[in-house]
This record gives structure tokens, C-alpha cells and sequence, in this order.
């Protein structure tokens, strides 16, 4: 005689979508069931418009309108506007400042654990740091890869023409090798000085600093402005904040829309 209730490994898995997407921040679980039923929610790339459907908020990729919403994996992401002349290290044997010292002054300074710095920003640079404790989120933020775009302010010695922005902009060879330049504007030109802010995707070591170098305006000063959607506006020289999880979520999205 065939039972009507399911075997052990046929009940169903994972947690309903309307209670991720409570947690998640969207509103009563009645309003998260109005936003499936609108078809404003895809699972893995489908619309799902009806109710029930079960997912594993680590693993499947959920979207509202488009957006991607966080799994509550425990990530962490700091943004740190970087002095000039500090390392970027988590600690130092010679005692130099860097960035761990930073962080353990810090209002954040509980965040600590398991922390290290996405990529790395030479101690004459200074500007947007990103720092986790998510060893996936890291390498899929720096290996080239990926292509996640940073973009950089630069004064350089000389007097850039529109010219020379746009040589720039059709990328640089630097050791027998183009970088591609996505962006370079000219902000301002006077006095054997030039301002350009460039957007690139690689992270060779020095690379600014060379394509500029290679280009005939060498660096004065460098500072790095955005990191992929992450922007330094808004935080002084030396403070750090904790990204939320809809800053997290961008920045893994960042990742997909580069992936050749």
C-alpha cells in the first residue's frame, strides 16, 4: 500500500523564497509574496511569479528587479580610504604603518578577525582600499580575469593635450603588453601640470603609474577613487566604514557583468 506522505528524502528542501526575501529586507512576508507574484523576483536567472518555491540563499542567485539581493554568508567588506605612506599590510616587522594598524584603531576594530586587503595600493598611492574576510569575493576582485574596473585620479608632470588622452585612452603598451584603458578624461591642464582620471581593469603592479610614465606625464600623485561600483566619496583620508549588504551584492555583480 503506497503512502500519501512523502519519504524521508522527498521532503522538500532549501526555504521559501518570501522568507529570504523577508530577511533579506524586502517587507512583510505578504509584501514578498506580492513581489513574486509580479514577477519582480528571479531565481538563477528565471522569473519566478508563483508561490513556494523553495531556494538555498548561499548557493542559488536571487534577483529583485534586477538587482541581486545578499546571502547571509557571514562576508564582510570594508572600505578604507588609504593615507599616503602607509603599507598596505595587515601588520608589519619593521613597525611602518599600514593598514591593520588602521583597522584595529578603528570604530570596526571587532570586524578584524579573518580580515586582508583586496589587491594591494603601494604606499605613495593613496584612495579606495577594500578589505574581506570572503577568500572567493577577494580573488574574484582581483584576478584580471574577471575585468572588475578601478578607477584612478592621477596629476602628472606636463601638459596633457586632448590628444594625449586620447592616445591614452587606446591603451598603453607596457612591457610588450596593451593596457586597456576603459576610460581617460582630462580634468584640468595648467602650470606643467594635468590631472586625468583613467579606469582600468588589470592590477599589474605599478601599472598607473607605468602606462602614465610610458605615456610622458609621469605621476606626481596617484589616487585610486573606485573599485568596481564602490566609490571613496564620502569618506575621509584614513576612515574606514562596513559595506551593507546591498554594496556587497554590487560588487559580486560587478564580477558577473565583467566575465568574458
Amino acid at each position: 500500500m503506497n503512502s500519501s506522505n512523502p519519504s524521508p528524502s522527498e521532503e522538500p528542501t532549501g526555504i521559501r523564497l518570501q522568507k529570504v526575501l523577508a530577511t533579506a529586507g524586502f517587507g512583510s512576508r505578504r509584501k514578498c509574496e506580492e513581489l513574486i507574484e509580479n514577477g519582480r523576483v528571479s531565481v538563477a536567472g528565471v522569473t519566478v511569479d508563483t508561490q513556494g518555491k523553495r531556494v538555498d540563499p548561499m548557493t542559488d542567485v536571487i534577483r529583485v528587479d534586477g538587482k541581486r539581493i545578499a546571502a547571509p554568508t557571514g562576508t564582510v567588506v570594508i572600505a578604507m580610504n588609504k593615507p599616503r605612506g602607509v603599507l598596505t599590510a595587515m601588520s608589519d616587522d619593521r613597525d611602518r604603518r599600514c593598514v591593520g594598524d588602521l583597522l584595529r584603531e578603528s570604530a570596526v576594530a571587532s570586524l578584524g578577525t579573518g580580515l586582508f586587503h583586496v589587491g594591494r595600493l603601494d604606499s605613495d598611492t593613496d584612495g579606495l582600499l577594500l578589505l574581506t574576510n570572503d577568500g572567493d569575493l577577494g580573488h574574484l576582485l582581483t584576478h584580471p580575469s574577471f575585468g572588475v574596473h578601478k578607477t584612478y585620479v592621477a596629476t602628472v608632470s606636463g601638459e596633457m593635450r586632448t590628444a594625449d588622452v586620447t592616445r591614452i585612452g587606446k591603451g598603453v603598451l607596457v612591457d610588450d603588453r596593451v593596457v586597456d584603458v576603459t576610460k581617460a578624461r582630462l580634468r584640468g591642464s595648467r602650470s606643467g601640470e594635468s590631472l586625468i582620471e583613467l579606469t582600468i581593469h588589470e592590477g599589474r603592479k605599478h601599472i598607473v603609474r607605468r602606462l602614465l610614465a610610458n605615456s610622458g606625464f609621469p605621476v606626481l600623485t596617484l589616487t585610486r577613487t573606485k573599485f568596481g561600483p564602490i566609490d571613496v566619496a564620502g569618506l575621509g583620508i584614513g576612515e574606514l566604514r562596513v559595506l551593507n549588504d546591498a554594496e556587497i551584492s554590487s560588487l559580486f555583480d560587478s564580477v558577473e557583468t565583467q566575465t568574458p
